[in-house]
């Protein structure tokens, strides 16, 4: 899919312009909004002393849902819109993998998570529990130990773990411009 918004100029400001205008959005039926989530997992690494790459990661790693106009319609009908997918392709435009691929693994994590923390499964919110279903459901042991050897797969279940926590209506996160520091700082391409 051709992506309706903007690659070239300072990525930050092209960034933070798609929050601004697509993150009011409810982040599904959870009771945050995708800008509420996606402040609360960055904090939630940068408190836990991240690198700014997967600061930047947990950021944005939920960028795809933003920039897809067509992935409320697909959830709707119960069909996983590979939100990971889409923001791999549109993060490239600016980002190396240190910034992309735990972004790209954060539902394989989910999976991941699932199939080895039994207490795990039992602690995600009602939504993740269904797009987990949609997303494939648990790895099988095979599915585990290929995930786990990928480089970035260790980045991608902290991110995960932030994600999770990271869906609370009343938390206070610094604000977007907060992390623009990061972003700057990570930036490997100038588009």
């Amino acid at each position: 899919m051709q992506s309706l918004f903007p690659v070239t100029g300072n990525p930050a400001d092209i960034l933070f312009r798609i929050i601004d205008a697509e993150g009011s959005r409810e982040y599904g039926t959870e009771r945050v909004t995708q800008l509420q989530h996606a402040l609360q997992c960055a904090s939630l690494a940068e408190q836990a002393g991240a690198e700014p790459t997967l600061i930047v990661a947990c950021l944005l790693h939920d960028i795809g849902h933003l920039i897809d106009p067509g992935a409320n319609l697909a959830r709707a009908r119960g069909e996983d819109a590979r939100h990971e997918a889409q923001a791999e392709r549109y993060l490239k435009n600016w980002f190396g993998p240190d910034v992309i691929q735990p972004a790209r693994l954060h539902v394989e994590a989910k999976r991941y998570l699932c199939a080895t923390d039994i207490s795990y499964y039992d602690s995600l919110s009602p939504a993740s529990k269904h797009s987990l279903e949609m997303q494939g459901g648990p790895f099988d042991r095979e599915e585990e130990r290929e995930f786990i050897a990928l480089p970035y797969a260790r980045e991608a279940v902290m991110l995960r773990r932030w994600d999770d926590m990271a869906k609370l209506p009343e938390a206070i996160t610094p604000p977007l411009e907060h992390f623009r520091r990061y972003i700057e700082a990570v930036t490997t391409v100038q588009a």
